[in-house]
């Protein structure tokens, strides 16, 4: 029996399989993960690393096995339930999925546009997350006119708008410069350091040599003890 009050957790994950047809994406997978902590997860490709983020915001069903995530089943949620669980999210993806005939400024917004904040608020909240990442200045210019960095910047803006508990970042430095690397990374520390739960995705082997957080390593959708 699941116990959904452990006070610790903020994510539980208990046995999860994902399969694809004949193919064994996550092989029973079992993870806690903590309230405020920064984890990484890392493997090579084809590893089943997208695939674990992608079950915990509901972007693909579990196949067997069950996730809490603060509290709510994934595995029994209901289509109309599936919003809200969202909400506790943000996401960075590695290619940015930012809508390319929308400004910064309304990429941003569309998060808070989707909860229906009002637009005074929604103003006041995109330039301020702007502006701790930076691009304030680049609100009115659309992504194709961005750099790689800069995407990744509105993207990271876009994620913690909303204020979710946690981040999900897939690959956030994979196509990163090392400079633009580190502002990202920086921004996901400050995150963090703000009370956030962060979980990222990387076989960036420089940026888990220096870190002193927890990191999980998956082979062949089974996580390595």
């Amino acid at each position: 029996m699941i116990d959904g009050n452990d006070k610790s957790s903020i994510i539980r994950m208990f046995h999860v399989h994902k399969q694809y047809g004949v193919k064994k994406a996550l092989i029973d997978i079992n993870l806690d993960v903590f309230k405020n902590e920064f984890l990484f997860i890392t493997g090579p490709s084809g590893a089943g690393k997208s695939t674990l983020l992608k079950l915990l915001y509901y972007g693909e069903p579990v196949s067997e096995g069950q996730i809490l995530i603060d509290g709510m089943n994934v595995f029994r949620i209901s289509c109309s339930r599936i919003p809200f669980l969202r909400r506790k999210f943000g996401i960075i993806f590695q290619d940015y999925k930012l809508i390319p005939t929308k400004s910064v400024f309304d990429n941003v917004a569309l998060v808070l546009e989707a909860i229906g904040r009002k637009r005074q608020l929604i103003r006041k909240k995109v330039n301020s997350v702007l502006r701790m990442v930076g691009m304030e200045e680049r609100s009115k210019s659309f992504p194709q006119s961005l750099s790689g960095g800069e995407q990744q910047r509105v993207a990271v803006a876009r994620a913690i708008v909303g204020v979710p508990k946690i981040i999900l970042a897939d690959e956030p430095t994979g196509s990163l410069d090392s400079e633009s690397a580190n502002i990202i990374v920086d921004l996901l520390k400050g995150f963090h350091a703000r009370g956030g739960t962060v979980i990222v995705a990387t076989h960036d082997k420089e940026l888990l040599r220096t870190t002193d957080n927890r990191i999980i390593h998956l082979k062949e959708g089974q996580q390595i003890k």
